[in-house]
């Protein structure tokens, strides 16, 4: 397996990841149980998947009247949408 696709596979399954773990707070917000902390829902973006953490956040509704997530989860996108690109131009 080439390295690009197994760094494709690895970004879709982290992002799906990040998206259901949004999705799952949001549910345990709702009608109680254990919460993932939001230490990890930062770090599923930080590791790839912010796409999906910043979709999850608007599909459930979920963390968008904290700054913490607004700005960051935006700020982490941006970063690793910009070191894509740089990739994809070297190659």
């Amino acid at each position: 397996m080439s390295i690009q696709k197994a760094a494709f596979i690895y970004l879709v399954v982290i992002n799906i990841a990040a998206y259901a773990a949004f999705g799952w707070d949001k549910y345990k917000a709702r009608w109680g149980g254990w919460r993932i902390p939001e230490k990890t829902l930062l770090m599923l973006a930080l590791i790839g998947g912010s796409a999906g953490a910043w979709i999850g956040m608007k599909r459930f509704r979920h963390k968008i009247r904290k700054a913490r997530f607004k700005v960051g989860i935006l700020v982490i996108l941006t970063v690793q949408c910009a070191g894509i690109v740089s990739v994809l131009k070297m190659l």
